[in-house]
């Protein structure tokens, strides 16, 4: 798709750089944001961040000056670093990864000087394209089945999309798909009871297609409403209807109408027109996924509901996923526009306090080089001083870490040298480690963003979090 320069976003002439970045063609635009190749000149710590190696190509994505809050781009920043979290545990993520975010600093740039740009792995088309050439396409069910499996991550993690549509899918060069476009995004909120399912608001969205009804009239006459994952079900189900039919579950042929169809739609006064094309198989799915209250929607659990998608797109089972944590996130001060976010996971003023036991070494610890690996949410042990060597994450109770769904495979042979807590304030902050399964002799606890060297001859095998050490 060839775009015009004067119909960019925000127009970026080509060989512009950003840090290492050289900015190439424009591959994707909107109102508000537009996206360009970019090639990465080596340079020395410019080519690695946390586990992944970053590529010499890649998507830079520029959001023009004031259109981020500081907040917004925190935002942004929690949501990338628990991505980073869920991608380390995940054997086949679904959500496109965000290298690192960057603030343009260049006053000879009047259009360009105080723009957000992130860095971001590069796609070969979006599913927008896709549909474009090929309304029905046949690999249709397969990728359903993706899109599916990146929002129960999504959702897995305490999020919600929010702006799910066949922009935001994207599709990498060996065919496999990403959701993409976080900017929505939003993160769950825990009742005491730990069942909740309350989300932050979202404006009224223009965009129809994939919105959902209650996000477009609520019959309260509110301005905002709450967004759900019963949102995302819902695009999910627009999604499924228009790949595997070529066609809108609601009537209209224009964004208007068809905003009309959905608001009729809410108010009980119209119905949904499912296509006769639509697989039998395939029909109580986006039925479901369609309801017209968002809490029959709100009830459908995203694991089973891609149990169902799999089996009816003839995939294999995607693997089960680690247990959500139930710890409740904060933001951290101090992260810097421009730097890695890596280092914004550790960012913030070390709480300082006592680790008991046999572990600790009497000297303090170095520079925290190294630690950048640990994300945020997670205990992290290392093999060597410092935040160095090989690590292994715990991010929730884990009575015996050889055994269960996280494991550590150089801790059964070799002792944890240094360890971080870089886990949550709320409810159970604190982090306690102990010698044996079943959290048997405790042998040290850590206090939120605590590191410390340990004389690296106690070997750990079973971790707690708990209100206080």
């Amino acid at each position: 798709m060839s775009l015009h320069f004067d119909s960019l976003a925000l127009p970026v002439r080509p060989g512009y750089r950003v840090g290492p970045w050289e900015v190439g063609e424009p591959i994707a635009t909107s109102a508000f944001a537009t996206v360009y190749a970019a090639h990465r000149t080596p340079e020395p710590g410019t080519g690695q961040w946390g586990h992944w190696t970053v590529p010499l190509s890649a998507a830079l994505k520029f959001l023009p000056p004031g259109t981020r809050t500081s907040g917004q781009l925190q935002h942004l920043r929690r949501i990338t670093e628990r991505e980073t979290s869920l991608l380390r545990r995940t054997g086949e993520p679904r959500l496109i990864r965000t290298y690192e975010i960057r603030t343009v600093d260049d006053p000879r740039e009047l259009l360009l000087h105080g723009a957000t740009a992130l860095v971001m792995e590069r796609a070969e088309r979006s599913l927008a394209d896709l549909l474009r050439l090929t309304p029905r396409p046949a690999e249709g069910p397969a990728l359903l089945a993706q899109i599916c499996a990146g929002l129960r991550q999504l959702h897995h993690a305490g999020w919600v999309h929010g702006g799910l549509k066949p922009g935001n899918v994207l599709l990498l060069p060996d065919g496999t798909v990403r959701l993409g476009d976080f900017h929505l995004a939003t993160e769950g909120r825990r009742t005491p009871a730990g069942t909740t399912r309350a989300f932050g608001y979202a404006p009224a969205l223009t965009t129809t297609e994939c919105t959902a009804p209650e996000l477009l009239w609520s019959g309260t006459g509110e301005r905002v409403q709450p967004l759900r994952p019963a949102a995302d079900i819902w695009a999910f189900g627009v999604l499924a209807h228009r790949v595997l039919t070529g066609a809108l579950p609601l009537p209209g042929d224009t964004p208007g109408t068809r905003r009309e169809a959905t608001v009729q739609y809410a108010r009980g006064e119209g119905g949904l027109e499912l296509s006769p094309e639509l697989p039998e198989s395939w029909r109580g799915i986006v039925g479901d996924c369609l309801a017209r209250a968002p809490e029959a929607r709100g009830r459908l659990d995203t694991s089973a509901l891609l149990r169902r998608v799999e089996t009816a797109a003839g995939t294999e089972r995607s693997p089960r996923l680690p247990r959500r944590t139930r710890l409740r996130p904060r933001l951290r001060s101090g992260a810097r526009l421009g730097s890695t976010l890596g280092w914004s996971a550790v960012a913030g003023v070390v709480i300082t306090g006592m680790l008991t036991g046999l572990m600790l070494q009497d000297a303090p610890i170095a520079k925290a080089a190294g630690y950048d690996r640990c994300a945020t949410g997670e205990l992290c042990f290392f093999s060597e001083h410092n935040g160095q060597g090989e690590m292994c994450a715990w991010y929730e109770d884990g009575r015996d870490w050889h055994q269960e769904i996280n494991t550590c495979a150089w801790g059964r042979e070799t002792a944890p040298r240094s360890v971080l807590n870089n886990g949550y304030e709320g409810e159970r902050p604190d982090a306690r480690f102990y010698q044996h399964k079943d959290f048997k002799e405790p042998v040290g606890c850590l206090q939120p963003l605590e590191r410390r060297n340990l004389n690296g001859k106690v070997m750990i095998r079973s971790v707690k979090w708990l209100p206080s050490c």
